[in-house]
């Protein structure tokens, strides 16, 4: 079996990128090439939400697959429409593995003993899709319950070859509430990332990365070049790029010297590019998918001028 680290770096390679796009749906957001006539988000119901995010989707993978290696569905946007958005996104994450991407479903999850096990059994499919209901590659996972939580989470990915991404340092304002306490002279997300590196290790056979990955901001570049060094064996999930602040230079620090180590996500500023400047003027309404494709190339462009990825086009 494949791990997921293996996996995960063999398309980064192939690719030439390491830029994840997140794909976090929102109605009134929706290109309105897409939409049916006289849509109106405020009377749309759940069903019909849920098959335009689908589409949505599945039309952003047709756009992005040959560029980039991975994509991130964020759960909640789907799961906000009941039963027929948790089906859309099993559909998108089947779709977008089809098309030969690694997925990261960004759930969150966290829970003690056989509860955690069984959210690690319906999300994680990693090396077969058809293992796991979502049949995702990775999943994120909360570690705020202590690592006992982990480590269900950590025997499933193990057993199907699978990903996690713990949150150690998040790119929110208010992160350190909680991320900055001190215990014994350390703060809390380091004592996290620690807990996490160990738990890599157990997973790396033998490769320089293991399966259990982290996330950790943009909007923090200082301390994500302190947290690779705490945790070297990691691959790093970076959030924060572009409509959060975080800079391609920001996140340099994930990176080691041949441009491995972690995938940096960008979700508006890829999916809705056609609602933004530059890509509002250069493309119209009808010609969204190529405003997501000129934002995926130059989101590549800027990481590669401004990181060791540049490398993996060597």
């Amino acid at each position: 079996m494949n791990t997921y680290a293996s996996r995960l770096h063999a398309k980064i390679r192939e690719k030439g990128n390491p830029v994840c796009v997140g794909l976090d749906p929102r109605l009134n957001q929706l290109p309105t090439a897409i939409l049916p006539v006289g849509f109106e988000p405020s009377n749309a119901t759940w069903d019909v939400s849920a098959k335009l995010y689908e589409e949505f989707c599945c039309r952003i993978v047709d756009v992005v697959a040959p560029l980039v290696p991975v994509v991130k569905p964020q759960a909640a946007f789907f799961e906000e429409l009941g039963p027929p958005g948790t089906l859309a996104l099993a559909e998108v994450i089947r779709y977008a593995r089809a098309a030969g991407l690694i997925v990261i479903c960004d759930a969150k999850r966290g829970d003690i003993g056989s509860t955690a096990e069984a959210y690690a059994r319906a999300y994680l499919a990693g090396e077969h899709v058809d293992s796991a209901v979502w049949g995702a590659d990775a999943l994120t996972v909360n570690p705020y319950l202590g690592t006992d939580t982990l480590q269900p989470f950590v025997d499933i990915a193990t057993e199907r070859g699978a990903g996690l991404y713990v949150l150690v340092r998040t790119s929110n304002p208010g992160a350190g509430t909680f991320q900055d306490r001190m215990t014994d002279g350390v703060r809390l997300f380091e004592h996290v990332a620690g807990a996490v590196e160990a738990l890599s290790v157990q997973t790396s056979e033998g490769e320089t990365y293991g399966s259990i990955g982290a996330v950790v901001g943009a909007t923090y570049p200082e301390e994500l070049r302190q947290l690779r060094d705490i945790m070297p064996h990691v691959p790093l999930l970076v959030p924060g790029y572009g409509s959060q602040g975080g800079s391609a230079a920001d996140v340099a620090g994930a990176f080691d010297a041949e441009g491995l180590g972690a995938v940096v996500n960008s979700s508006r500023g890829i999916i809705f590019a056609a609602n933004q400047e530059p890509y509002r003027s250069q493309y119209g309404p009808e010609d969204w998918e190529q405003a997501v494709k000129a934002a995926t190339q130059a989101m590549i462009e800027d990481l590669a001028k401004h990181t060791s990825t540049s490398s993996l086009r060597a």
